[in-house]
């Protein structure tokens, strides 16, 4: 892991500009993807099912995935993966039920009621990959509070396949999938915003792809709500010399075998510490499976900071705003209150961040390069709108009169003024 050095501002500077190149868009994909969602307004179905044997070298000829598949995927899953799933759908449920919002009205003065409405999305699609990138976990954290928010209908997009993954199937089912469709890529966004002859048009999109579904994300923004245009995986690390250089080593490779592209930073007031580190990451790579995408990752994009107090180890990490966010130290709980930007804390030696992927209830759909500064993790409040209501009776449209159009007037908006003034004309 390469190690950086200079002020934090120099520092944040520079891990900013190196996650922006990782995040760069691509001008080619960018033009593949417009004209597919283009070609998928136009054909629909038919351009569907050119795309899926195309790319996925399998021929639809039912988009929709039926019960009797469902079924198999139960008879067929591991019953300790089952198992698993329902624990982790518990976790994410009583979590996420917090977060249910009220609506609320007051009367400020007389004559007037204001208030707020809280209604949830009618219809939700949610983008699930396939292959090696399937993952139930984030089937449950897309969905679960959708349906918690009252979300009326649930769509599931995911790449056609000879041999679904039964996880996928059943986590679909245990978190309250209502319809799945067998469609990937930029092709199954397009699919989800336009609608085509199978597949119903969606109001909102949600779910993690490749470069190709996130540039289709992006461009059918505006036409559909999305949850974010996630970069690659982060993880910060902020430890100590109480910190053991086995557990932060594990915790970086977590994130880093994700993708060559993902991220794992290390900031320490500890050069023993740092030292350890880099030679734990060295020794657990040789342990991996996925060595040669972990490795790419850490010698790459992979970053060591010693800063030159723990003051400093925060400024630093705020400026950062990674995506997850570890605190290796004594007492981090105590350190709470001294993080300002970041996706999700992880506080302690043993809440490693995959306790956050899989089990503990938070989500783990989180914004990446930076944007924790002003956004957040998925969650219910994704899934409602709020609606503002105004009542003003005869004697509260008098009072407010002068005010109103005063303003009106300053702007040169004449017709807004005398739209309140019409109203007290008839006296």
């Amino acid at each position: 892991m390469k190690r950086l050095s200079g002020t934090n501002e120099e520092i944040a500077r520079l891990l900013y500009e190196e996650q922006l190149e990782l995040s760069r868009e691509n001008l080619n994909v960018e033009e593949a993807v417009r004209a597919m969602i283009e070609d998928v307004k136009e054909r629909g179905d038919e351009a569907l099912r050119d795309y899926s044997k195309r790319f996925d070298k399998v021929e639809v000829a039912n988009f929709e995935v039926g019960q009797d598949l469902i079924d198999q995927a139960f008879a067929e899953v591991d019953e300790a993966v089952l198992v698993a799933l329902e624990n982790a759908k518990a976790n994410i449920e009583s979590y996420h039920r917090q977060q249910l919002e009220t609506g609320f009205e007051d009367q400020p003065s007389a004559g007037v009621v204001r208030g707020q409405l809280i209604r949830p999305i009618e219809r939700v699609g949610v983008y699930v990959p396939g292959g090696t990138a399937a993952y139930p976990s984030s089937v449950l954290m897309n969905v679960i509070p959708a349906k918690i928010a009252g979300v009326k209908e649930i769509i599931m997009v995911t790449p056609p396949q000879e041999k679904f993954v039964p996880a996928i199937l059943v986590a679909a089912k245990l978190a309250g999938v209502d319809k799945i469709y067998q469609v990937g890529g930029a092709q199954g966004i397009a699919a989800l915003a336009y609608g085509t002859q199978t597949l119903p048009k969606v109001d909102k999109i949600t779910g993690p792809g490749n470069i190709f579904v996130a540039t289709a994300k992006k461009q059918v923004y505006g036409i559909v709500g999305i949850d974010m245009i996630a970069g690659p995986s982060e993880i910060g690390v902020l430890a100590d010399n109480s910190a053991n250089p086995r557990y932060v080593a594990a915790d970086l490779l977590s994130q880093a075998e994700h993708d060559e592209l993902a991220r794992a930073i290390l900031v320490t007031d500890s050069e023993e510490l740092a030292d350890a580190v880099e030679v734990e990451i060295e020794k657990q790579l040789k342990e991996l499976p996925r060595e040669a995408i972990a490795r790419a990752s850490v010698e790459n994009n992979g970053r060591i900071i010693v800063a030159e107090n723990v003051d400093a180890m925060f400024d630093l990490m705020n400026l950062v705003a990674p995506e997850h966010l570890e605190i290796a130290m004594d007492n981090a709980y105590d350190y709470l209150d001294r993080i300002e930007n970041a996706g999700s804390i992880f506080l302690g030696h043993y809440t490693s961040e995959p306790i956050g992927d899989y089990y503990a209830g938070t989500n783990h759909v989180l914004p990446t390069t930076a944007t924790s500064r002003f956004s957040s993790a998925l969650g219910v409040h994704d899934f409602i709108k709020r609606i503002q209501y105004t009542q003003y009776n005869k004697e509260a449209i008098q009072a407010a009169e002068k005010d109103i159009t005063i303003l009106a007037y300053a702007e040169g908006l004449q017709a807004h003024a005398k739209a309140i003034e019409v109203r007290n004309d008839e006296d």
